[in-house]
C-alpha cells in the first residue's frame, strides 16, 4: 500500500511538473520580442516624472516646444521604430491648430530618447486665448504594430497653456544702481519683449551699475556692458528676421519694431 501511495503521488508531482512546464513553454511562444511598452513623461531624462508642465505662446513669437522623454518598456530592437502622439482634453478644439507634432523614431538599438512637441502663437484662434486663464493639453502615443502603452504614470503628460506677458516694472524707470530696460531696448510693446524672451531667454531681467559679474544668472542681473551686448544681439536678429520676413517685424500698436 506505502508503494501504491507514493506512487501515486509521484505521478500527481509529475503531472504537475509537465502542467507548469507546458504553460511556461505557452507563454515563450505566446511572447513577441517585436512588441514593448513605450513610457513618455515630462520633467527629466533620468526619470523624474511631473505631473504636467507649462507653455506660454508668448514666449515665442513665432513657434516654441516642450521637451517630453521616452522610454522603452521591453527589449531594444535592431531597426527604427516609430510612434505618434495623440492630443486630447477640455479645449482641444482651440489648440489643436497651434499643435505641431511629428512621427517620432526610436533609434535602432536605443531605448530612450528626448522629443519635443511644438507650440505657435501665431495660429491661435484668437489674440487674447489663455490670456485671463489657463488652458490644458494631454498627450497619449497612439499605440502601434511596435509599441503598446507603457507604465500607468507614464501613459500620457499633460501641458498647461498661458498666453500672458506683462510689461517689466524696470522698463520705463529704474531706481540706483539699476538702470531701466528702455535705455537699451527703447520704448515697450509686447511684441518687442515676446521677440527679445524668445531670443535671449531672459525675463523680468535686471541691469545694475553695481553688477559683479556680466550675467548673475541666480538673481538674473546683467551688467551695463553686457546690456550693450544684448542689445547688439536683438538688432542682429532683428535684421535677420527682417531678412527672412515679406514684412519687418510689427508690433501690437501696428509700429515697426526698433531696437
Amino acid at each position: 500500500m506505502k508503494i501504491m501511495k507514493r506512487t501515486i503521488q509521484y505521478s500527481l508531482c509529475m503531472l504537475c511538473i509537465m502542467a507548469v512546464t507546458a504553460c511556461q513553454q505557452e507563454e515563450i511562444m505566446k511572447f513577441d520580442p517585436t512588441m514593448a511598452g513605450l513610457n513618455i513623461w515630462v520633467g527629466t531624462s533620468g526619470g523624474a516624472i511631473y505631473e504636467e508642465i507649462s507653455y506660454n505662446y508668448s514666449y515665442a513669437l513665432e513657434e516654441g516646444s516642450v521637451t517630453f522623454y521616452a522610454r522603452v518598456y521591453g527589449v531594444p530592437a535592431n531597426y527604427d521604430r516609430t510612434f505618434t502622439l495623440e492630443p486630447f482634453g477640455d479645449y482641444i478644439d482651440e489648440i489643436i491648430p497651434t499643435i505641431r507634432t511629428e512621427e517620432y523614431v526610436m533609434p535602432a538599438g536605443a531605448v530612450s530618447g528626448e522629443y519635443k512637441v511644438y507650440f505657435n502663437s501665431e495660429n491661435l484662434t484668437t489674440e487674447d486665448l489663455f490670456t485671463e486663464y489657463d488652458g490644458k493639453i494631454s498627450f497619449r502615443m497612439v499605440d502601434n504594430d511596435t509599441f503598446g502603452a507603457g507604465a500607468e504614470n507614464m501613459q500620457s503628460f499633460t501641458v498647461v497653456l498661458r498666453n500672458r506677458i506683462a510689461k517689466p516694472d524696470n522698463w520705463d524707470s529704474a531706481n540706483y544702481p539699476q538702470v531701466a530696460l528702455s535705455k537699451y531696448f527703447g520704448t515697450y510693446s509686447r511684441v518687442k519683449y515676446q521677440f527679445m524672451i524668445e531670443h535671449l531667454g531672459l525675463i523680468d531681467f535686471i541691469i545694475s551699475y553695481s553688477a559683479s559679474t556680466s550675467i548673475d544668472e541666480t538673481t538674473n542681473t546683467v551688467s551695463p556692458a553686457y546690456a550693450v551686448y544684448l542689445q547688439q544681439m536683438m538688432q542682429e536678429k532683428l535684421a535677420e528676421y527682417n531678412t527672412t520676413h515679406d514684412t519687418p517685424l510689427t508690433d501690437e500698436n501696428g509700429d515697426i519694431v526698433i531696437f
